[in-house]
């Protein structure tokens, strides 16, 4: 089956490239999920106590408001329906295709087209929208051991709800920020519960509080009253960013979260084992309000020595010590910087972009990649933040996708693509503005790929990223003509970045 342009991934970024498309004109396109819902990561994690840690009208698209959230700090569910709404909302569900895995995505330099092998079925595109996310592909630990396991093991965004949990042993590895929400969820059930930690995690208190139904109803019919909330939020996430690019500013926050955890845990040596020893904005900064106390529980012992390998009835760490367990809960995160989707895209002549990204990830403006014609990837390189939504910088790429069709259909070519050269800069230029920000101060993080670079997060103000994506720049692009005739860009324009 033909389609202008093919969508992978049902989330935020792929409804997000449906709804602007067809906003545009674009009509000509197919969303493909694996999936039988939509939602991406909203839809796979339906752990207990799920939620979002950025305000909830920040965390929607600028151009569908919901009035009626009913946090402040949306659970899953909640943004999970938003997302059906929006589907409803902009008729886009004709378009939708689920249960529809891609498991080859491959550029035909001859046709000029991507041909696309999904689980529904073969489908050619002339566009590639790649918006599976970073959050998709769960990291599964290489544990020794682990299938003489006589019990159950299931990762956090995978959730086995027909497993209660009531009861029993509970082995959890892993204290990232699915962790610290089910964690404090399960610990009444369960009889004995064993957390594996391997570092601390900053923990700020979560100020989320109920949106009164005076409040949706001015959301919803005072002119403007929303956008000012969202405007407001916007400026006061933006703020937060400068503890990130200048640490030292994070020493308030550092303190605010070390008396709240002297206050929460009065036991010196669990105190000790939950105290981060890192700039604080490092790792991923986390939020709750019960994390810390859920661990002070007579049921609940905190491991930090490394496990040396799992038995049919728990798990031994390296100090000898066995650890019993019946069911073992990996909140071990997800493949952000070495995601095995990457492996499925071939580019120009054939190439893999795991191939490409080996060792590590680049692409022009986080969107676009040099031998990949016609490809743009949302959320990728240096397109994530610490400090505010990604739904801001999904909706920056998608101008810029949107400014890139235009221009082909202007020029009449075929294909476009970001020169090498135009790529390189732009990675320079991110690597620079790296260097003295928290992400760069020593810790080991999944923000850093294999090589010690930082490729998951951008290094600024979400308003920085949006402004450099505003105007699209022919100069920095090669296009492909009909006639498979490369159109390089001229030399004097393709300095700037």
């Amino acid at each position: 089956m033909e389609t202008d342009v093919a969508i992978v991934g049902a989330g935020f970024g792929g409804l997000g490239a449906a709804i602007a498309l067809q906003r545009a004109g674009f009509t000509d396109y197919l969303v493909f999920d694996r999936g039988d819902d939509v939602g991406g990561t909203w839809r796979d994690n339906t752990y207990p106590g799920c939620a979002c840690d950025v305000p909830s009208h920040l965390y929607s698209f600028s151009f569908a408001p919901n009035p009626r959230w009913s946090t402040t700090f949306s659970s899953q569910p909640e943004i999970r329906d938003y997302l059906r709404g929006c589907v409803d909302r902009f008729g886009i569900g004709p378009k939708v295709r689920l249960r529809h895995e891609v498991h080859e995505a491959r550029w035909d330099d001859k046709r000029q087209r991507w041909l696309l092998r999904t689980s529904g079925g073969d489908h050619t595109a002339r566009v590639l929208i790649w918006a599976t996310g970073p959050l998709s592909e769960p990291a599964i630990p290489d544990l020794p051991g682990i299938d003489e396991f006589a019990g159950t093991v299931f990762h956090s965004a995978r959730w086995r709800h027909d497993h209660d949990l009531t009861g029993r042993r509970v082995a959890v590895i892993g204290t990232g920020a699915s962790a610290v929400q089910f964690v404090p969820r399960i610990q009444p059930a369960v009889e004995r519960l064993t957390l594996f930690q391997r570092s601390p995690a900053w923990i700020m208190p979560r100020r989320s509080r109920r949106i009164s139904r005076i409040e949706q109803a001015a959301f919803r019919t005072v002119p403007g009253a929303q956008r000012a909330a969202r405007a407001g939020l916007y400026l006061l996430r933006e703020t937060m960013g400068l503890g990130f690019l200048h640490p030292t500013v994070n020493r308030l926050a550092a303190r605010l979260s070390l008396r709240t955890l002297r206050r929460q845990v009065t036991d010196p040596a669990l105190r000790d084992k939950l105290t981060p020893r890192y700039a604080m904005g490092c790792k991923r900064v986390l939020i709750s309000n019960d994390y810390w106390p859920s661990l002070t529980r007579p049921n609940v012992d905190v491991v930090t020595d490394s496990i040396a390998r799992v038995v049919p009835d728990g798990l031994v760490t390296a100090d000898g010590v066995h650890h019993p367990a019946d069911t073992i809960i990996l909140g071990t995160g997800f493949h952000v910087t070495d995601s095995p989707v990457v492996r499925r895209i071939h580019g120009g002549g054939g190439c893999s972009l795991g191939t490409a990204w080996a060792p590590s990830m680049h692409a022009y403006r986080g969107t676009t990649i040099a031998g990949f014609p016609n490809l743009f990837f949302l959320l990728g390189p240096n397109t994530g933040l610490g400090h505010t939504s990604v739904v801001l910088m999904i909706e920056a790429q998608l101008r810029l996708v949107l400014a890139a069709l235009r221009h082909l259909r202007a020029t009449g070519a075929q294909a476009i693509e970001p020169t090498t050269e135009a790529q390189r800069r732009w990675t320079e230029q991110i690597d620079r503005k790296m260097a003295g920000t928290v992400w760069q101060t020593g810790c080991s993080s999944w923000y850093l790929d294999a090589t010690g670079r930082n490729t998951t997060i951008w290094p600024g103000f979400a308003t920085s990223f949006r402004m450099r994506l505003r105007r699209f720049r022919p100069a920095d692009h090669r296009l492909i003509t009909a006639d498979h005739s490369p159109n390089e860009p001229e030399r004097e324009h393709a300095d700037a970045v």
